[in-house]
């Protein structure tokens, strides 16, 4: 049990830089405190005292604001970051090494008694407000961008974002933080694409003017674009 304690510690150490001390991680860290009272909580569960189970898991989620149902199943130094609205529905899986920030969500997609929750993988980053639904499967080193939402399985190493979650990258070796500043937006992807596709088409139907002798009419929208150009290129857009 100690040693356990002293794990659950030391990975809080290594995966926040904000840490400073033994007493500011005992007193200070909600998802540290979630996380020991979700394993009482699970004990009660696993030997079929499922009403003592719940109202402990009440109990938890009054003093953490995260939520974890004593069903649910959670490898070794697991870590939820801040914390705030975390979801992990009853029959979520959690690997090993797994990092969850604030406002995401393990939920289910089924009314049905059966295996409704994701199972994550080891080594999972989960951004803050990342929705996985459904009994999918995270593969392990796979990165979930903020914000995104999960409806398909997604395979080891990878990367998603967006909404619906899409694989943007794929890795087998994923460094195990998420820099979310970083990651691919396939949105601004695909208007970067639109807007150089209009640029080529405007020139093609320049020059058939010009052959034409065509009154060309001024471009009242060029330089608009070059705008919302110029903020993709710098990281400005969506």
């Amino acid at each position: 049990m100690f040693d356990s304690i002293k794990e659950d510690i030391s990975t809080i150490f290594t995966k926040d830089p904000a840490a400073r001390g033994t007493l500011e991680v005992l007193f200070c860290y909600p998802g540290l405190h979630a996380l020991w009272g979700h394993r009482a909580a699970h004990f009660l569960w696993q030997h079929h005292m499922h009403f003592f189970a719940r109202l402990l898991s009440h109990i938890n989620r009054f003093f953490t604001n995260i939520e974890i149902h004593p069903g649910a199943k959670i490898g070794r130094r697991f870590f939820i970051d801040h914390g705030a609205g975390i979801v992990i529905g009853e029959t979520a899986e959690v690997g090993d090494d797994v990092l969850m920030y604030q406002g995401a969500a393990l939920a289910g997609t089924s009314l049905k008694k059966e295996k409704r929750h994701p199972t994550i993988g080891n080594n999972v980053v989960i951004g803050a407000g990342a929705i996985v639904l459904g009994a999918i499967m995270v593969g392990n080193n796979a990165r979930i961008g903020a914000g995104s939402v999960v409806i398909k399985s997604v395979p080891a190493g990878s990367t998603v974002v967006g909404v619906p979650g899409r694989i943007v990258e794929d890795r087998q070796k994923t460094p195990p933080v998420l820099e979310h500043n970083k990651l691919p937006d396939p949105v601004a992807e695909a208007i970067r694409l639109v807007l150089k596709d209009v640029d080529n088409l405007g020139e093609r139907v320049s020059r058939l003017e010009i052959r034409s002798d065509i009154t060309v009419p001024a471009d009242t929208f060029r330089e608009a674009r070059n705008v919302i150009t110029r903020e993709f290129d710098n990281g400005e857009g969506i």
